[in-house]
């Protein structure tokens, strides 16, 4: 049986979120692995759409950027986000691939397009357990 991945992706940068997209896909094998993708329009929405799927996937990939700026909106949104994704996966006994990036700079943000492939494979390593 294959199991289901959803993937949600932020599209605030929408550049980056598709690299990452692009390397978690080449991770998740279509004879394994049947996978939907949803967007949103930030990572603070990956949370709660996670949590409206969380019966109907075995695992999730959570993908998007947070870059800082010149206020604490960056460290509010980073920690939130993460700290939601964890307590989802936790609770619900289920993996999440925690592919949101945070960086400084764009520049260091599209060094780590490959962090999408990173959260897949995590995913794929809680469901092998």
């Amino acid at each position: 049986m294959k199991k289901k991945i959803l993937i949600v992706i932020a599209n605030y940068y929408k550049k980056i979120s598709n690299d990452l997209l692009k390397s978690a896909l080449k991770n998740l094998n279509k004879k394994q692995f049947s996978v939907q993708i949803i967007s949103v329009p930030g990572v603070f929405e990956i949370p709660v759409t996670i949590s409206k799927n969380i019966k109907k996937f075995h695992g999730f990939v959570a993908l998007g950027c947070v870059i800082k700026g010149e206020t604490p909106h960056f460290d509010f949104i980073s920690k939130a986000t993460t700290d939601a994704i964890m307590m989802l996966s936790v609770n619900s006994k289920k993996p999440i691939g925690n592919g949101i990036i945070t960086c400084l700079n764009q520049k260091q943000a599209r060094a780590r397009g490959n962090k999408g492939f990173e959260a897949s494979e995590a995913t794929k390593a809680v469901l092998s357990q």
